[in-house]
């Protein structure tokens, strides 16, 4: 049972990041859509925080024992590659 209960956080903890690492994602979407372009400050400011903000919640997790390093990298990792796909895809507008 309680071993039940440690993989219930486990998963739980990785898909509370995973939503968040999403939820970075549309912001940035919706700002490069609707409000700047990735040349503007506001843009790399937006952006630093919350990949900052995310990071410090994967670590925490990870003290926490709640998910291993190497998935906090992973999420960050997946995270990076898709807002440079985009930004990528912005500047070919």
């Amino acid at each position: 049972m309680a071993s039940e209960m440690i993989v219930n956080h486990h998963e739980k903890a990785y898909a509370l990041l995973q939503a968040d690492a999403e939820k970075i994602l549309k912001l940035i979407k919706v700002q490069m859509e609707n409000l700047t372009m990735p040349q503007c400050p506001l843009y790399e400011e937006v952006l630093d925080t919350q990949m900052f903000g995310l990071s410090r919640e994967i670590e925490f997790a990870v003290r926490l024992g709640l998910i291993e390093v190497k998935d906090g990298k992973a999420i960050l990792d997946k995270l990076e590659r898709e807002l440079s796909a985009l930004h990528e895809a912005s500047i070919r507008k």
